[in-house]
């Protein structure tokens, strides 16, 4: 017995000649499926690149198509390769404002560096997953602070031409509004509104109920909630390349765990609040309710029912924040010597995600235009 351990040890000796000997031959594998990977990545490149370019002309090296070229034929990078490329940019959180920044990098060509790390996921069902819960129109219930007005903006452009190009596959279609006020009118935020919302009017007095003091009518937007979240889930992966993981961090510093990591976008939501790292005392839930009801058919008021048929009724908790939504960069430290790495916050928009995320995304990917600008040099390089 005490030979069997003597030698079990020996083994075990980084000085034993035939622990030397598998290390270097597990060394010599390990090289050899590195360079295969990187072979056969940099030969699918290589045909995309002429698929996408093919004259050759010097600066028409087009991201978005070499990514849509390669999400397509491309064997997947969920091994060697995703290790060291695919998660140049990882994004914490796959709600409705993880998923538009994935949408807004993709949208820019950069779909096959992105890593998506969450808890939980399109098609999900948790009530502490908050998008699938959502009522999902775009209304006037945002703030009037140049923030809301310009994300508002930018996501009422990006959603109706998700209405007018791909309403069925994205659940998003145009609905008329009625909105009504019966006090504290936001003056401000109507006459913005009335730049860009279609159709809008406001209504003439004979047209209000009685204690009504103001309204107006326009053309919205309203979406299915969980169904539009698996829309882009998918969209991301099978025609942009985006990958996601299903997994709860301990730390915001832990998305920076890969050294290849570039950029974090921090779209954590609710958990904003108590995530080391993040741990923003503005954050606070609040609790939100919608009702689902049965669209009444009679066009007259008079002939509908008096009391609408509810199918169903939920409730959720908006991540809200004092002052507005936080889209900003910032710095964290990371590893032992404190190295420092870019992140990007996007959170806190409370009830108007789906209305206001693109606009969010749009800004948020902005603030990290350098180190996007530099992945985009490399990416081109390597074709």
């Amino acid at each position: 017995m005490e030979t069997r351990k003597q030698t079990a040890l020996a083994v075990l000796d980084s000085q034993h000649p035939f622990h030397q000997a598998f290390i270097m031959k597990l060394f010599a594998i390990l090289v050899s499926l590195v360079a295969l990977a990187i072979g056969a990545d940099a030969s699918c490149r290589g045909d995309c690149r002429i698929q996408c370019n093919p004259y050759n002309i010097p600066g028409a090296c087009s991201n978005e198509c070499v990514g849509r070229c390669m999400a397509a034929r491309c064997p997947d990078e969920t091994g060697l390769i995703g290790i060291f490329f695919q998660e140049s940019i990882v994004i914490v959180g796959a709600g409705i404002i993880g998923l538009d920044v994935a949408l807004v990098l993709a949208e820019r060509g950069f779909g096959r560096y992105i890593t998506v790390y969450a808890e939980y996921l399109p098609g999900d069902t948790a009530v502490s997953y908050t998008s699938p819960w959502a009522g999902c129109n775009f209304s006037a219930i945002s703030g009037s602070d140049a923030n809301a007005l310009r994300w508002d903006r930018a996501g009422y452009t990006h959603l109706t031409k998700l209405a007018a190009q791909d309403s069925k596959q994205s659940f998003v279609q145009k609905t008329p509004s009625i909105e009504l006020w019966d006090d504290a009118i936001p003056r401000e935020k109507i006459k913005a509104m009335s730049e860009y919302l279609e159709d809008f009017r406001i209504l003439p007095d004979q047209e209000l109920p009685p204690g009504v003091k103001f309204g107006v009518s326009f053309t919205s937007v309203t979406l299915h909630g969980p169904k539009h979240l698996v829309y882009l889930c998918n969209k991301l992966k099978h025609n942009y390349g985006v990958r996601f993981v299903r997994k709860k961090l301990d730390s915001i510093r832990d998305a920076f765990a890969n050294p290849a990591t570039k950029v974090v976008f921090n779209c954590v939501g609710n958990a904003a609040r108590t995530l080391p790292g993040v741990e923003d005392p503005e954050c606070f839930p609040t609790r939100g309710q919608v009702v689902l009801t049965r669209a009444p058919k009679a066009l007259s008021a008079e002939l509908r029912q008096e009391e609408p048929e509810i199918l169903a009724a939920f409730a959720g908790l908006r991540p809200s924040r004092n002052g507005g939504a936080r889209v900003e960069r910032g710095e964290v430290l990371v590893g032992a010597r404190g190295e420092k790495r870019a992140i990007v916050h996007n959170y806190g928009a409370g009830g108007t995600g789906f209305q206001a995320g693109y606009g969010m995304a749009t800004e948020a990917v902005d603030a990290a235009e350098d180190i996007l600008r530099s992945l985009r040099s490399q990416g081109c390089s390597r074709l």
